[in-house]
């Protein structure tokens, strides 16, 4: 399959593509106050498996541990951009430092994480697109460019989004935290396009950390870039990664089938 449309970045072209991944949370989706909601329940039920003379301490642990603190998420912490297993294990590890054995931090946070996981805005459905993301889809959809979304969200959370959104017509495929390997393993890439049936050197790669870039990057994608606008606190990002501030800023320009190139 050859390359179909043109990106452009505020009017520069920025290379041929067959494909565009998506990363989900902060990117796609303005997930910010549904983790914040999710992350405080969480801290509250940690808090109560604990007698009040640890509480002050755990509670720090774990507003560190998932960077989430003043009604803010950081965009580079755990609540952002891991797994559930691995905010789970943060989990387990705060408690452990407030003096509970590793087998019973463990379990007890299994147990608070099943019962927190329906707390109120914690639904993935509940969130909303990032401005401007679906009209995006629509253009890319129509110029032929496969689309999917690399996630460390598992795929019924995905799934839940894109449908409450009506963007899973736009969607060809999803990797989520449900395959194997995960990201930001860049072997996570070369699965997905082998799935989707693309080459990675004619995809792009488009996220909000700087995990999501430098796995695209690893995976030999020609085009790693870095989305803003996702986060209350605009993401910090290494390198010299083109940003895109608003999805308005990201054009696509369909190949002539005549003249490709």
């Amino acid at each position: 399959m050859a390359p179909v449309a043109q990106l452009r970045l505020k009017g520069v072209p920025l290379g041929w593509v067959q494909a565009v991944l998506f990363d989900k949370d902060g990117t796609m989706s303005h997930s910010e106050p549904r983790l914040i909601a999710l992350a405080e329940a969480r801290i509250q039920a940690c808090l109560s498996q604990v007698s009040s003379g640890h509480r002050a301490r755990l509670r720090d642990l774990l507003e560190g541990a998932y960077g989430a603190r003043d009604g803010r998420i950081d965009p580079a912490g755990i609540t952002a951009v891991a797994s559930r297993m691995h905010n789970l294990i943060a989990t387990a590890t705060a408690f452990a430092q407030v003096g509970l054995g590793w087998p019973e931090a463990l379990n007890r946070s299994e147990i608070l994480f099943d019962s927190t996981d329906a707390a109120a805005g914690s639904e993935p459905a509940a969130a909303q697109t990032t401005e401007g993301l679906a009209p995006l889809l629509i253009e890319l959809d129509r110029a032929g460019v496969v689309l999917g979304v690399i996630s460390n969200d598992q795929t019924r959370g995905i799934e839940q989004f894109l449908s409450a959104h009506g963007l899973e017509r736009h969607i060809r495929g999803i990797w989520s935290a449900d395959h194997q390997p995960a990201k930001p393993n860049p072997m996570a890439v070369h699965h997905f396009c082998a799935q989707l049936g693309v080459d990675p050197a004619t995809c792009a790669l488009i996220g909000d950390a700087d995990s999501d870039l430098a796995m695209a990057v690893a995976a030999g994608l020609p085009h790693a870039l870095g989305y803003t606008a996702g986060w209350a606190t605009k993401p910090r990002l290494a390198g010299q990664h083109l940003l895109i501030d608003h999805w308005s800023e990201l054009t696509v320009h369909a190949a002539d089938p005549a003249n490709p190139a």
